[in-house]
């Protein structure tokens, strides 16, 4: 009982899930763990998004059909079969994935009704994430989604979520022309992996991916084919036992299979992944978030060509900031910056408790009054003093579309940030970072700089090269991770001392700077994304300047920011220290000494947040009359 008394409210409800999940997948061994990280299955274990305290049935939903996902695929799915019949082309691989996910989650929802409800609400938000319900043209809808999205119409009987409509519209008239035969043929053939995966090649060479589909699959298939049976018999038959289970409990879970850190896992493996807005590039420098092809290109196809270029990119680096520097010299950083923080500490600290009561107060005022259930209404229990017969009134807190945010704070790490202009900007960032977080929104810290002064390897190769004119950009580039999105900041706050470390700050290129944290954010779930922009100057690398127009980078800067806030979905501003920033930014501020950057992160924050989600209509706030 002592045990039962510590645990929290989703302790209960993470139980059910795991139980659920190990029942339909017919896996008793298999572990469920429930962390911050991006949903995954990975062999015999299950990665589910940890729950928030209040969540609403939708938001349970959500939870259920991505562990119903992963499930069904564990219980209905032969990954060496699907390797043996997977095509090599990236497109038809795509496909051929997609619609295999469709049809392990047909399965399940052609049994369960729970199952069913459970895996439409995680699709509608899993399209709703991604703006499918924004593509207007072809090229931008990704046939993938929109097979796998007909194919289940097919199995199932459901319409395609309604976030996801138009994609599959924009497709349906070319598939079904030319694959309407091959349609009905996997139609048939739910039960039988192996024949849904030779009708499915049938269907990728009727879209023209004939070619795609590799050499010695046919020759491989005859060999496999007691196998297949066997593993739809037990596929259907672990489905079967679970039926009862997850009737009475009904929480399924996961989506995102494929393991793409993990170097055993399968291609296919990788390529399995049913939730795609919960990909992101945190982990690995050369991830490309749209290198999946499922998500809009926000730029839309008219995107105005720049005639900026990079010489050689080999000697770039995104890099954490621990591991820049030794665990003990980091601890040391981070305990001088903690002895200026003192200095500032009463400021900041009434700055981010301001900005987080008026955070908060969002969250909490938005109810709904006078209803028939939901939380007992203290206000209105005179009524029933004066009207003994007057039935009792309730309230319910509405969900409100702020949680649902994340921001990243872009810091200039250059040279002429040294001294008191990088610690005020990581103590700001540093006291920002945990004042979000209890407010439940995610933040990420990034800088950036160069690897060296006045060019490096890149310079050195030009020279060996012969100085090709016109060159471009010359310098080695060094991106820093201070915290990711979905770390926790007491795990990350030792990181930002390294901004105090001697030699870490020296040039500027800030247009591909900020274009790699433009794509960081573009590939988060989140509905929401702000990105706020610290720096001291315009952009100066002198290696590249020397063999370059004057406004090379200058140029550069400005067409990444017209890309950004005419093209994008995410929210950009900028402070300029001592800076006009100004004449880039639509959205900025200059400040003009370094002591005025916690206020004014603090309040541009609070602006942003007071204004409505952009494309979002928030609901009013007036009382619902239970007698109307």
């Amino acid at each position: 009982m002592s045990g039962r008394d510590k645990e929290t409210p989703t302790d209960p409800f993470k139980r059910a899930l795991s139980s659920c999940v190990k029942a339909v997948a017919g896996d008793r061994e298999l572990e469920v763990v429930f962390a911050s990280d991006r949903p995954q299955l990975l062999g015999h274990r299950v990665r589910l998004p940890e729950p928030a305290r209040r969540m609403s049935a939708n938001d349970i939903a959500i939870t259920r059909g991505l562990g119903d996902a992963m499930a069904l695929r564990l219980a209905c799915h032969d990954d060496k079969m699907h390797r043996r019949f997977a095509p090599q082309g990236e497109q038809a691989r795509a496909i051929f994935d997609a619609v295999e996910q469709a049809r392990c989650e047909a399965i399940g929802s052609r049994r369960m009704t729970g199952v069913r409800e459970n895996l439409a609400a995680m699709l509608e938000d899993k399209y709703h994430r991604g703006q499918y319900e924004e593509i207007r043209d072809r090229a931008d809808a990704p046939l993938e989604d929109a097979l796998a999205l007909l194919m289940r119409e097919r199995l199932t009987g459901q319409a395609p979520p309604k976030s996801a409509e138009k994609v599959v519209e924009l497709w349906r008239d070319f598939i079904e022309e030319r694959s309407s035969a091959e349609l009905d043929r996997l139609s048939q053939s739910i039960s039988d992996q192996n024949a849904f995966a030779r009708a499915l090649r049938d269907l990728l060479a009727s879209l023209d991916m004939g070619s795609e589909a590799g050499q010695d699959a046919e020759g491989e298939e005859d060999d496999g084919g007691d196998d297949s049976d066997e593993t739809s018999d037990t596929s259907e038959g672990a489905r079967g036992e679970a039926d009862d289970d997850n009737d009475a409990s009904a929480e399924p879970q996961e989506t995102e299979a494929a393991g793409e850190d993990d170097d055993e896992v399968s291609e296919s493996e990788r390529t399995e992944q049913t939730t795609e807005e919960f990909l992101e590039a945190e982990d690995s420098a050369e991830t490309d978030p749209f290198a999946d092809g499922r998500r809009p290109d926000f730029y839309g196809q008219n995107t105005p060509v720049s005639d900026y270029n990079v010489y050689t990119e080999k000697h770039d680096e995104v890099v954490a900031a621990q591991d820049l520097c030794p665990p003990e010299e980091l601890d040391r950083l981070r305990s001088y910056l903690d002895k200026q923080l003192v200095s500032l500490a009463g400021a900041v600290a009434r700055l981010a408790n301001r900005l987080q009561r008026r955070l908060l107060a969002q969250q909490n005022r938005a109810w709904d009054f006078d209803l028939e259930e939901g939380v007992l209404d203290p206000a209105r229990l005179s009524r029933v003093v004066t009207d003994p017969f007057a039935s009792l009134s309730f309230k319910q807190e509405r969900d409100t579309e702020f949680r649902d945010t994340v921001v990243t704070l872009l810091l200039d790490n250059s040279g002429s940030m040294r001294g008191r202009p990088i610690t005020v900007a990581a103590i700001c960032a540093d006291v920002l970072a945990r004042t979000l977080e209890r407010c439940g929104v995610r933040v990420e810290i990034l800088g950036f700089t160069t690897r060296a002064w006045k060019g490096g390897q890149a310079r050195e190769e030009w020279l060996r090269a012969g100085k090709p004119p016109h060159p471009g950009r010359l310098n080695d580039l060094r991106h820093i991770i201070y915290k990711s999105a979905d770390a926790p900041w007491r795990r990350s706050r030792r990181n930002l001392g390294l901004m105090m470390r001697e030699g870490l700050l020296k040039e500027n290129i800030d247009g591909e700077a900020l274009d790699w944290a433009h794509q960081r954010l573009l590939a988060r779930p989140e509905q929401r994304r702000i990105m706020m922009v610290i720096s001291d100057g315009a952009p100066v690398d002198d290696s590249t300047l020397s063999v370059n127009s004057g406004n090379y980078l200058e140029k550069h800067l400005r067409h990444v920011i017209d890309e950004i806030e005419n093209r994008s979905p995410v929210e950009l501003m900028a402070i300029g220290i001592g800076h006009d920033v100004t004449r880039y930014y639509k959205r900025a501020v200059t400040i003009v000494d370094a002591e005025e950057l916690a206020g004014a992160m603090t309040e541009k924050l609070a602006e942003l947040f007071e204004t409505d989600i952009p494309g979002v209509t928030r609901p009013p706030r007036t009382r619902r009359n239970r007698a109307a």
